[in-house]
């Protein structure tokens, strides 16, 4: 199983990714906009024969009142390869994208009030909060959760990031240079 940044060209097999497993359908033209303004955002997982088996659609909410802050659009997995784990890759992924690109401090998506795998995933494993419940967001008339996940532990922990301590004390050790003599 790989998991990488999503190109132009999967974009199609990420909609048919869409088309089988979720009861929400986006136009392609859905899938271009994401792909084309946060290009570093999305990521698909492929199986062994390079097949698309799943995906993430992220993009960045563009309220410049608002802190900076990611969207997590669609998060789909084949039904063969779910329970694998790779919800969770492709959602920290999209997460570390978001913080390294954007310096987004939290994430929001929408759920279904009925869909209790995916609440388990993003309650349970990956943190995230309900924040308020929309009446009737979805087309069929279910209420949906707002959830948000909190960005700045992550942020906190990216590799090769030194603890903010370690920094200081570095910056304690090596005052800035100075020109001349």
């Amino acid at each position: 199983m790989n998991i990488r940044n999503a190109r132009p060209e999967d974009l199609m097999n990420m909609q048919h990714c869409n088309l089988l497993c979720l009861p929400e359908n986006y136009q392609m033209k859905y899938y271009f906009y994401h792909g084309l303004s946060w290009p570093q955002l999305s990521y698909i997982a492929e199986d062994e024969n390079g097949k698309i088996v799943g995906y993430v659609l992220a993009k960045m909410e563009e309220d410049p009142d608002d802190v900076p802050h990611g969207h997590i659009t669609s998060l789909a997995v084949k039904r063969s390869h779910r329970r694998l784990g790779l919800a969770q890759k492709l959602m920290d992924q999209a997460s570390r994208a978001m913080i390294e690109n954007f310096n987004a401090k939290y994430v929001s998506l929408h759920v279904r009030k009925s869909n209790r795998a995916a609440l388990h995933l993003y309650s349970n494993t990956l943190n995230f909060q309900i924040s308020e419940v929309e009446p009737k967001y979805y087309a069929d008339g279910e209420d949906a959760y707002a959830m948000k996940r909190d960005l700045t532990h992550m942020a906190e922990e990216r590799p090769g990031r030194a603890p903010p301590t370690w920094r200081l004390r570095v910056s304690l050790l090596c005052p800035p240079a100075h020109g001349g003599s």
